[in-house]
């Protein structure tokens, strides 16, 4: 599948499941409580999944990068793939009235949620802007953070996306990931239904690539904080995972197949220089 063809299809998974408020099958097997305890099992709390507008929690990410990304008040925040919220939410908590929150997504119908969202919550500090994480719309050393959650998998280029992050932060800047990788080739079966439906698997790589991909963006002090296997059920509420479990038909060897080629990796890197306090917006 070519790069355009990849995005479309990508744009296309994630329209579906902003519209439903889930990528769950119509007969009601994907309820609130299960995006409540896909999320517990990858990081959250109950306090935070309870603090955010309804239906900004669509249980799509991998990991918690807001918990570990040592936010302070008054920062600038960047959201890569912001989806319909979550993570700036919380964001937007943790740096204050003072601080500001840039959530980018390139799925309209993400951004319209997340605004809905945001205006229901009344976030004052958080901000929506529709881009490509290649080419984000931010300004050259404007963030004191990024973060982003099981996104960067799914974008083609890697080296672009994390030179990017590297541009728009300030001298000193954190980058905070939590993301998808693959310890071995995916099998051939689940290639067929990422084809179909394209979720948070779609452009995964190897860890050691995807290290690699930050590292010659420029970050320094570049390091993995966890990695753990990620079971298909947390994968319930993506699109990939969707057709995966269809595919499946619930054949035990074939789940572990898949949940032994994905890993769950918690990165976070730094971009090289001071940080002093009045580079900070706000």
């Amino acid at each position: 599948m070519k790069d355009k063809e990849l995005k479309m299809a990508v744009r296309e998974g994630y329209s579906r499941v902003a519209k439903s408020g889930s990528s769950c099958c119509q007969s009601g097997c994907c309820s609130s409580a299960k995006t409540q305890k896909i999320s517990k099992k990858i990081g959250y709390t109950e306090e935070q999944m309870e603090a955010v507008p309804e239906g900004s929690n669509l249980g799509l990410g991998c990991g918690n990068p807001v918990a570990l990304a040592g936010l302070k008040k008054g920062e600038t925040v960047l959201d890569l793939g912001s989806g319909a919220g979550f993570d700036c939410f919380l964001a937007s908590k943790a740096v204050g009235e003072k601080g500001k929150v840039i959530g980018v997504d390139m799925t309209e119908e993400m951004l319209e949620r997340a605004g809905a969202n945001a205006r229901k919550g009344g976030y004052s500090n958080v901000e929506f802007r529709r881009g490509e994480i290649e080419a984000l719309p931010v300004e050259d050393g404007t963030v004191d953070a990024v973060i982003s959650n099981c996104v960067i998998n799914l974008v083609p280029d890697k080296d672009k996306a994390f030179r990017e992050a590297f541009r728009v932060l300030r001298p000193g800047g954190r980058l905070m990931v939590s993301d998808i990788v693959l310890r071995r080739r995916l099998p051939d079966f689940v290639k067929q239904s990422i084809q179909a439906y394209v979720g948070c698997l779609a452009g995964a790589v190897s860890k050691e690539r995807y290290l690699q991909a930050i590292n010659s963006a420029g970050f320094e002090d570049v390091s993995v904080i966890e990695e753990s296997d990620f079971p298909l059920d947390c994968m319930s509420n993506d699109p990939t995972g969707q057709a995966i479990l269809i595919s499946l038909r619930g054949s035990p060897e074939e789940i572990k197949k898949v949940e032994g080629s994905i890993s769950s990796l918690k990165v976070s890197g730094r971009k090289p220089g001071s940080h002093s306090e009045d580079n900070r917006s706000g």
